[in-house]
């Protein structure tokens, strides 16, 4: 909600300051110099991003407008944890060899469908405790390879905010490519002698400009901040599964695992120690 509220505020300030000093609001349709704009833009996403990566940033954007990380979430997160190290601490490493050959089928998982749609997250956390039922690798070795899987993770989550920002500080020099075609165009109807028609495509010069720099700071530098966010916290998500696998390879009860996990997440929505503890206790 307060991400459509700062769009609806960005165009209410600069077009209602506009027309408050008298402009027209016609004067700023323009759409050849937003197909040279967007057109460049988006030509330039393409060279600078591989194929994949339109629809993923188109999705991720989208999704700019309602975050999954909330602390119910972290509930669920934390709760499979829980449950899935309890059944394997009361049962052993074997009893869980089911849930985490096939996730979509456990029952366990069955419970959390928050965490069960997010295909990486599931199989992050069914590769690890394939890991952890070997019985080889001591917490350190563990703890180890989360850290690499974690920054190359990082570098992934990270792409859709770095391809925004590239156009975002693209636009501006787009839109002084705008203007300048303008100006070529005004310069080739001065010998017409129309000064009305001079005016007209000087303003279009000048309305590129500004389509290029409200786009900038208005619109893709705000939502490639919003994404970076978003990166960070789902990547923090994962280190929070990292700390409580980590904790119960080093023999922490489940309990107490999750409670690592519960102190690696952001305080904005991170749940409280009485409400992971009511959890683990339904659980």
């Amino acid at each position: 909600m307060a991400k459509i509220i700062g769009i609806i505020v960005v165009f209410a300030s600069v077009l209602g300051g506009y027309v408050l000093s008298h402009g027209k609001i016609g004067a700023l349709i323009q759409p050849f110099e937003v197909l040279i704009i967007g057109g460049a833009a988006f030509g330039a996403f393409l060279q600078a991003n591989p194929g994949y990566m339109t629809m993923h940033v188109i999705k991720k954007s989208l999704g700019m407008f309602g975050s999954r990380f909330t602390h119910t979430f972290y509930l669920e997160v934390l709760g499979l944890v829980y449950e899935i190290l309890n059944k394997s601490r009361r049962e052993g490493m074997m009893a869980i060899e089911g849930d985490i050959e096939d996730a979509a089928a456990s029952p366990i998982f069955a419970k959390y469908p928050s965490v069960l749609k997010d295909d990486r997250m599931t199989a992050f956390v069914c590769d690890y405790l394939r890991i952890m039922s070997s019985g080889n690798m001591a917490p350190h070795e563990l703890e180890g390879l989360f850290d690499m899987e974690l920054f190359s993770l990082k570098e992934e989550l990270e792409h859709p905010y770095h391809a925004v920002t590239g156009i975002a500080d693209g636009m501006p020099g787009f839109g002084i490519v705008a203007a300048v075609l303008g100006i070529v165009v005004t310069m080739a109807s001065l010998g017409d002698g129309d000064q009305a028609m001079i005016g007209v495509h000087v303003g279009a010069a000048l309305v590129g400009t500004f389509f290029g720099i409200l786009a900038a700071y208005g619109f893709f530098g705000p939502l490639a901040t919003s994404l970076s966010h978003d990166a960070k916290e789902e990547l923090n998500v994962y280190e929070s599964i990292k700390a409580s696998l980590v904790a119960s390879a080093s023999g922490m009860p489940p309990s107490l695992a999750v409670e690592f996990g519960r102190k690696v997440l952001y305080p904005k929505h991170r749940p409280s120690f009485a409400e992971l503890e009511q959890v683990v206790r339904g659980r």
